[in-house]
């Protein structure tokens, strides 16, 4: 069975090499100085409102700190195409119910305090890039210098954008997680296929990684099924090394079914174009012909017209008494 990107990510950045990976690589250094990533513990958090509504969609993960105490990764897997512009306020609520979470089953007292928190949004969308507001105060309506901003919620989370890193960016990192990216945001068929690769030859150098090379077989698969063009193929094999062969046939036939379309796309639309400055010579001549000279905003419509609207004016042009009447009736563009 092939399971959608959702339950991939989910299922990838389960395993504490990968969030570890992916904060090493793509987290500003100076937020990891004081943590300790070696040994990091996910957290059953459960995330439910009092409606009784339930918190999907998150990871959180108790990162030790060097100085003996934790932070608390909320890592939000982000896969809608349309930008939240409400993350913000979303995680602000999601730490307020980590915190009571927190308070209850530790039994913490007002002298313990809150442990700090980190929150990360990874986004998996194309286009547009990520720009919603990261701040809760850049949501709030209040002029500046207000003595209510005091009394203000204040929330702020670090976003990692998938697809705003170019892929020469993404090779120069010799990071699972980079290739898990590459594999997601592939720039051209051959991109998918170089990453796949890569991929391999990462598990070669790396025997006792995470135990993640099963999830990269099944994105792999994915891969596939967005490129055979609903061509039959084979059964997919077992290996991930076996699958990146026949990812290769299938990448190989994809770019050149890319460059035939090309092809028979530009050869209609040139055929097309033909016509339609034929059309377009005929009409001219045939103004020029009944009316003389021919001013520049009769050239200017004739430029602006497509079939339709030509074969209209030279219909037009046989009982024309002026060149206005050429024109008559709407334009159809």
């Amino acid at each position: 069975m092939i399971d959608d990107d959702d339950s991939i990510y989910h299922r990838i950045f389960s395993h504490p090499e990968m969030v570890a990976d992916l904060l090493r690589n793509f987290l500003e250094p100076n937020l990891l100085t004081e943590l300790d990533l070696s040994h990091m513990r996910r957290m059953n958090t459960k995330f439910t409102a009092r409606t009784g509504q339930r918190r999907r969609g998150d990871v959180v993960w108790e990162i030790p700190t060097c100085a003996g105490s934790s932070v608390f990764l909320i890592l939000i897997l982000e896969f809608q195409s349309d930008i939240d512009e409400w993350m913000v306020l979303r995680l602000d609520v999601y730490v307020g119910l980590l915190y009571q979470q927190l308070v209850d089953e530790r039994k913490l007292k007002p002298a313990d305090g809150l442990p700090p928190v980190l929150p990360i949004v990874l986004y998996n969308g194309e286009k547009p890039r990520w720009n919603a507001a990261t701040s809760l105060r850049d949501l709030i309506r209040l002029p500046a210098g207000s003595p209510l901003w005091q009394y203000q919620p204040e929330m702020r989370y670090y976003v990692i954008d998938e697809g705003k890193f170019p892929d020469e960016d993404l090779k120069g990192r010799w990071s699972l997680t980079a290739v898990f990216f590459r594999i997601q945001h592939p720039a051209t068929p051959a991109s998918v296929l170089d990453a796949s690769r890569d991929l391999v030859v990462w598990f070669d150098r790396h025997p006792d990684g995470p135990p993640v090379k099963r999830l990269f077989r099944e994105l792999l698969v994915v891969a596939l099924e967005r490129v055979k063009n609903n061509n039959p193929r084979p059964p997919v094999p077992v290996e991930l090394e076996e699958v990146v062969i026949m990812l290769t046939n299938y990448i190989d036939q994809w770019e050149k079914d890319i460059e035939q379309r090309g092809i028979l796309i530009g050869e209609k639309n040139g055929e097309k174009n033909g016509i339609l400055k034929g059309e377009m010579r005929t009409l001219l001549l045939q103004i020029q012909r009944r009316f003389g000279p021919v001013p520049e905003w009769v050239h200017a419509r004739l430029a602006s017209a497509n079939l339709e609207t030509l074969d209209m004016w030279t219909e037009n042009i046989l009982d024309a008494i002026s060149l206005e009447d050429v024109f008559r009736g709407r334009d159809r563009q």
